[in-house]
C-alpha cells in the first residue's frame, strides 16, 4: 500500500501533539488540560486509522474487481480492522 503525504502529515501532527502532551506533563500542567490534549490526540489517531483503512479498502476492492474476484472478504477485513482499532 502506498501511504500518501496526507497520511504521513497526519501522523507528524499527532507526533507533535504527543510531544506537546509530554511537555505539559513535565511542566506539571493541570490534569484536565492534559486529558483534553490526550483525547484530541486519540481522536486524531482514530481519524488517521479511518483514512488509511478506507484508502486501502478502495485500492483492494478495485484490484479484486479487476481480477474478477469477490470483494466481500476484503470489505469484511477492513471492517474488522476498524473494530479492532477501537
Amino acid at each position: 500500500m502506498e501511504y500518501t503525504d496526507q497520511m504521513k502529515n497526519r501522523v507528524k501532527r499527532i507526533e507533535g501533539q504527543l510531544r506537546g502532551i509530554l511537555k505539559m506533563m513535565e511542566e506539571e500542567s493541570d490534569c484536565r488540560d492534559v486529558i483534553t490534549q490526550m483525547s484530541a490526540a486519540r481522536t486524531a489517531i482514530d481519524r488517521t486509522i479511518g483514512v488509511v483503512v478506507s484508502s486501502n479498502l478502495v485500492s483492494c476492492v478495485r484490484e479484486a474487481e479487476e481480477n474478477g474476484e469477490n470483494s466481500e472478504k476484503i470489505v469484511k477485513e477492513a471492517v474488522d480492522l476498524l473494530v479492532k482499532s477501537r
